[in-house]
């Protein structure tokens, strides 16, 4: 899961709204770096502190410096994410400065993973928090207004499923519901397990209970999160759990729309692809983590699974669902990638005809074994990201332009952004998950968030589609509340 993954609308941590005269126990704000996974804790984190009397800050009010607690939901995945969090934080020593009584705090992996070293390092923190005991966040601020001194309070064991907690759910019609926590894998390069703990799956009775509730809420479409999703079940004893899971989604009245990441590779079994294909809500879109293209670097990542399997298992869902968008991560300058591994990458990025993929240069997190390896320089990590870059942008490119032409139905979540005074367009993903932006026909009804249009494709950008149909030339512009 990356934060990239994300448009602005579906990184929102609390809905839009207007400046509230009430100010209650002080208004905060929720800042979030990292993976869906993260949004949805802050989530979580905005529903606890609501339900202690505080005020969730609007964009402007926060941009004004006109709040009392910032918290920021770190990640640990990469080291610029760590990088990002110090700096903003320092920037936030500032606004303390111009309001002695702002709180700051400081939750999320990076909190699990480096608590005395956030403390040490940024003193002027209030509240340091994990992932694990969110709910401790308003006492913790309590106590550190009334002793002057920075709380600490990082449980490493589980207690409670953040979805038991009060939630704030930033979108209407999208909702994130958490199927499991942690993860079992011991992958050499990360940090996860360290974070996150072991893998602990929710009961499918409470998870269909709170995707049940989000669409009497008003959602129409759920991602189920998961740092593992499809071994869902396994803990329990049921490899097919997830199937039920997937299955049992759609018989939900309402609900037209479920997506799920991330899943790994070598659980990713005949009966998934059957209920994905089967089940007539369940979308034909898939983030599937390659890694690497060299069965030897897989091997010293300790993924379970080799490129043969990898791509069996691609080519079964594809034989399934033949307009499945498949997206990926890939890792560059693994320790001791050599020049002939990074070519078998390339050999089966071209096969496997991603629609996109998240490529990164790998990043030594301490704690790892990869850490401990021996190191590829950076300029020739560097050299073979951008190799790679070129050649998946040539081929997202390509799978792009097969929609030109095409209708595609689309869920509106929000604008098309900066530009949209000028467009007029209106954006939302279609049913594979590509990206749309939509403009309206002169003279036709302009959607509202939750809409569903379906419009023609009259051009394929870079990252994402644009729809400008022209009905009086036969192209479709159809809105549905």
């Amino acid at each position: 899961m990356d934060e990239e993954m994300m448009t602005r609308q579906e990184r929102a941590v609390a809905p839009e709204q207007g400046a509230s005269a009430d100010r209650g126990k002080g208004l905060f704000y929720v800042h979030t770096l990292g993976c869906q996974m993260n949004v949805h804790d802050s989530e979580r984190i905005a529903g606890v502190l609501e339900a202690d009397g505080y005020v969730p800050a609007t964009e402007e009010q926060f941009l004004d410096k006109d709040v009392d607690v910032i918290v920021m939901n770190t990640c640990a995945v990469r080291e610029n994410a760590a990088e990002r969090m110090y700096g903003t934080i320092g920037l936030w020593a500032k606004m303390k400065r111009e309001r002695p009584n702002l709180q700051i705090a400081i939750g999320g992996c990076m909190a699990q993973l480096d608590r005395q070293k956030i403390v040490k390092k940024t003193p002027w923190v209030d509240a340091v928090f994990g992932t694990k005991n969110i709910e401790d966040l308003p006492q913790l601020l309590d106590q550190a207004r009334v002793t002057g001194t920075p709380q600490v309070e990082v449980h490493n064991d589980f207690g409670m499923f953040p979805s038991d907690l009060p939630v704030d759910r930033g979108a209407r019609v999208t909702s994130w519901v958490a199927i499991s926590m942690g993860c079992n894998n011991t992958c050499t390069f990360c940090i996860v397990p360290t974070t996150r703990g072991k893998e602990h799956d929710r009961r499918p009775g409470d998870i269909l209970a709170e995707i049940q509730r989000c669409v009497e809420g008003g959602a129409k479409e759920v991602t189920l999160l998961g740092q593992n999703v499809n071994s869902f079940g396994y803990g329990m004893g049921d490899r097919y759990a997830f199937s039920k899971l997937l299955r049992a989604c759609g018989t939900i009245e309402g609900l037209e729309r479920v997506r799920f990441t991330s899943p790994h590779p070598a659980a990713f079994t005949d009966d998934v692809i059957a209920a994905m294909a089967e089940t007539p809500n369940v979308m034909h879109q898939l983030h599937f983590p390659l890694q690497s293209g060299s069965d030897r670097i897989l091997r010293a990542m300790r993924r379970s699974y080799r490129t043969e399997k990898f791509m069996t298992i691609l080519g079964k869902i594809r034989e399934a669902m033949p307009d499945a968008q498949i997206s990926t991560d890939i890792i560059v300058g693994f320790p001791g990638e050599t020049e002939e591994d990074f070519q078998q990458t390339l050999d089966i990025v071209r096969k496997a005809r991603f629609s996109s993929a998240f490529t990164f240069i790998y990043s030594p997190r301490p704690g790892t074994p990869a850490a401990e390896m021996e190191q590829v320089p950076h300029d020739v990590a560097q050299d073979r990201l951008e190799r790679l870059v070129a050649l998946q942008e040539q081929i997202t490119a390509e799978e792009l332009q097969r929609f030109e032409g095409r209708d595609v139905e689309v869920l509106i979540t929000g604008s098309a952004g900066k530009k949209d005074a000028d467009t007029h367009r209106y954006t939302g993903r279609e049913r594979t998950g590509q990206l749309v932006h939509i403009g309206v026909p002169e003279g036709f009804e302009a959607p509202q968030i939750g809409d569903v249009v379906t419009a023609t494709v009259t051009h394929a950008g870079r990252h994402n589609l644009i729809a400008d149909p022209n009905p009086a030339e036969g192209q479709t512009y159809e809105l549905r509340h």
